[in-house]
């Protein structure tokens, strides 16, 4: 799904959308900002690429932290949960992740993303995705790739 389609169902629905990014690095927020009109349904978001932002800004558990890892569905999800109260939207998407081209290890390869999303109705969830590249910007347009196609799912189905 393409981010104009995200955003004209954003648009129609009278929903808006922020993000937590990790590895991304603000890639998801430039996507949906190279939409005209995008501030009516993208306030922002907040870039974490340490872990200390993600506890003191997005309020994600120290203990989820140390004990689930930076590259995890629960911190994805801590990171969605916590920028969807911080701005006040109706959904949050999320990316942590191992873009590369080092920093994989046993279980998490380069390349693999946890993509977090926080909505209406309690909805929290993340999604693995792995890219199969050791390509850094390969990667991190897969993972924002990803987000902008999960929000779409959500969208299309509500």
């Amino acid at each position: 799904m393409n981010v104009e389609q995200v955003a004209e169902m954003l648009t129609a629905q009278d929903r808006r959308v922020s993000v937590a990014e990790a590895d991304t690095c603000g890639l998801l927020g430039y996507l949906f900002s190279t939409v005209p009109g995008s501030s009516r349904w993208f306030p922002g978001g907040v870039i974490a690429y340490t872990g200390g932002l993600k506890q003191s800004v997005l309020g994600v558990p120290d203990e989820v932290y140390k004990n689930k890892g930076s590259v995890s569905p629960e911190v994805a999800i801590s990171m969605a949960t916590g920028a969807r109260d911080l701005t006040s939207t109706d959904y949050a998407l999320s990316v942590t992740g191992v873009a590369g081209p080092t920093g994989g290890r046993p279980g998490i390869p380069i390349g693999t993303f946890y993509i977090g999303i926080a909505g209406p109705d309690g909805l929290e969830e993340a999604e693995r995705i792995e890219t199969g590249s050791t390509e850094r910007d390969a990667n991190k347009r897969a993972a924002a790739q990803a987000a902008i196609d999960l929000l779409g799912k959500y969208l299309s189905s509500g």
